[in-house]
């Protein structure tokens, strides 16, 4: 057990984390931009280390910053909560090439499937549906335009490394294109330290499901009924959740379990991502679906970034 975490987040999620550590009786360690010095999280925690000004780049996404607080501290670990580098694997490779436990998955896991677009990538590779889009990262408004005109309108520029309704964008016509694309990856710079994007055809009525999914690193769990079962590593499935209400792209609240998914569409896509996710062996994932028909899904993304509130142990 972690007798001292920091939390390299801010907000909500850095509260949620330092709640769960306070119920094991873990020592907190909050970071903080120069603005947030007042903030919640900073007050519940056990300590706090200033990391940087307001601008996410100099603070959130410093990894220096967070990995001289973490030697200023004695921080045994950390964990990332969601956005900013929770994402990364820079991030977690530096943290794990200097003894740090990242609470979360490891660097090359991350690398698969943190990049959103490696990760369509994969789940094609494993026979996954994917939305029709960019094959790749886009470059250039250029070649944005070909492939609008190529899938046509509305579509979905999302960010390549992002998360949390950042760095994305609803581009309904072509005249909003060029505007929004620049604006997606301006925003993806700023919150990810990555400004690459992908482009996809965009659904106004979907139903989006997510199926949660929790594993370890030692041994395969058999499970009934509702569970899934996984190779390669201790994995379990932790039930679907109704995800289609958003605010800004990012799903808020979310409903478990999910109501109104037909039987054989579920079944489907928890097949589909139990084979993906056993060849990922990944930790703390959330394999998204969405529902196009009656009897149609499609991959998303997988989240790698482990949901707070999970207990460290």
């Amino acid at each position: 057990m972690f007798k001292k975490v920091l939390i390299a987040n801010r907000g909500e999620i850095a509260v949620r984390v330092i709640r769960a550590c306070k119920e094991w009786g873990i020592s907190t360690v909050a970071v903080h931009s120069d603005v947030d010095a007042d903030s919640m999280h900073v007050r519940l925690a056990d300590e706090s280390v200033c990391i940087g000004s307001h601008q996410p780049q100099n603070s959130y996404l410093n990894i220096g910053a967070i990995m001289s607080a973490v030697d200023l501290t004695g921080a045994e670990a950390i964990h990332p909560g969601y956005g900013f580098l929770s994402e990364n694997a820079k991030f977690a490779e530096v943290v794990q090439k200097h003894g740090i436990k990242f609470i979360g998955p490891s660097a090359e896991l991350i690398r698969q499937m943190g990049d959103k677009i490696e990760a369509k990538k994969i789940a094609k590779k494993h026979g996954l549906p994917i939305i029709e889009g960019s094959e790749g990262g886009v470059k250039s408004f250029d070649e944005a335009k070909n492939i609008c005109a190529k899938i046509g309108f509305p579509v979905l520029i999302k960010a390549a490394g992002g998360g949390g309704g950042k760095g994305m964008k609803i581009v309904e016509k072509e005249s909003e294109l060029e505007n929004l694309f620049l604006t997606a990856k301006s925003e993806a710079k700023k919150y990810f330290g990555n400004d690459e994007l992908y482009i996809e055809k965009y659904f106004k009525h979907p139903r989006h499901i997510e199926v949660q999914i929790l594993s370890g690193k030692n041994r395969t769990v058999h499970s009934q009924k509702n569970w899934a079962w996984f190779w390669f590593c201790r994995c379990t499935k932790l039930f679907k959740r109704a995800c289609t209400t958003t605010l800004r792209q990012l799903s808020t609240p979310t409903e478990s379990t999910s109501a109104n998914t037909a039987s054989n569409i579920f079944h489907k896509s928890k097949a589909s991502g139990r084979s993906t996710t056993s060849h990922l062996a990944q930790v703390g994932t959330q394999y998204s679906t969405q529902r196009l028909g009656k009897l149609a899904f499609t991959f998303v993304t997988i989240g790698t970034s482990l949901r707070a509130g999970v207990r460290l142990v």
